[in-house]
């Protein structure tokens, strides 16, 4: 077995997790939807984060330009930053997945403040984890971004591809866009952006940018046996971040249910 199929073999457990975890049940009204979008689109961010970490290490975006290391690397992940970052909007436009999730948001009428507050704390020059400290920011999403820009600021390249090759949209179920698909006939049509987001984005994931980003850590951790040691590392604490935001997402849901039932 090579070392990319012995991870997905050790990820079982913690995938498997993830794609049955009990918050999916939970989402069986538009309000319990508001509360997961408004923290899984700080998830959406981190995301674009360590995409464009890859970027920036992969390719040359300074100037004087210099040529890439690795011009197959370089491709890959212009390839992906080009969709990424600059996808088909479906009104004949150009957008990022970031903002079509956010604009999804506006047209449910989930609220976009506690994302909108902490990016603009960034466009005015506050460090991130300034930022992260603001108390507009949920625990969980706190403690899930400070695990991303770890694996950043530590600057190993294997791990930060290791991060975004297995810490993937994908990792969203099949049932959840059922769900999203029943509660959007229920809601008159006011989720059809945001089913349009998880058409791009999981299917770009799952066709296209998933085998990308496959061969792009296969091309750096090569035969090294320690880099694929931190790469399967690196993919469970990962993981173990993103059930661990679930987890709080779903005391949350079923915290706000017990506070509206009736008596």
């Amino acid at each position: 077995m090579n070392p990319f199929d012995s991870i997905q073999e050790r990820l079982g457990p913690q995938r498997d997790a993830l794609l049955n975890h009990p918050i999916y049940q939970e989402i069986d009204r538009l309000e319990a939807l508001h509360l997961f979008m408004e923290h899984h689109v700080f998830a959406v961010w981190d995301f674009m984060s360590l995409l464009k970490a890859l970027q920036r290490r992969l390719s040359c975006v300074e100037t004087p330009w210099l040529p890439a290391a690795d011009p197959s690397g370089c491709r890959l992940v212009n390839e992906i930053v080009l969709a990424e970052e600059s996808d088909e909007d479906g009104q004949g436009g150009f957008v990022s997945h970031f903002e079509l999730y956010r604009r999804a948001m506006i047209r449910c009428r989930a609220n976009p403040k506690a994302i909108d507050a902490f990016l603009n704390e960034l466009q005015q020059g506050t460090p991130l984890a300034v930022a992260l400290k603001s108390p507009t920011v949920p625990n969980g999403v706190r403690r899930f971004i400070q695990q991303t820009f770890r694996i950043i600021d530590e600057g190993n390249l294997c791990a930060i591809a290791s991060a975004f090759t297995f810490g993937r949209e994908d990792l969203l179920p099949a049932v959840f866009q059922r769900i999203v698909d029943n509660l959007n006939i229920k809601a008159d049509g006011e989720l059809e952006d945001f089913k349009y987001y998880l058409d791009r984005h999981i299917g770009l994931d799952s066709e296209e940018h998933g085998p990308m980003a496959n061969r792009l850590l296969h091309s750096l951790c090569g035969s090294d046996t320690a880099h694929w040691r931190l790469a399967e590392q690196t993919a469970i604490d990962c993981l173990e971040a993103r059930r661990a935001l679930w987890d709080e997402i779903l005391d949350l849901i079923r915290g706000e249910k017990k506070r509206v039932a009736p008596l």
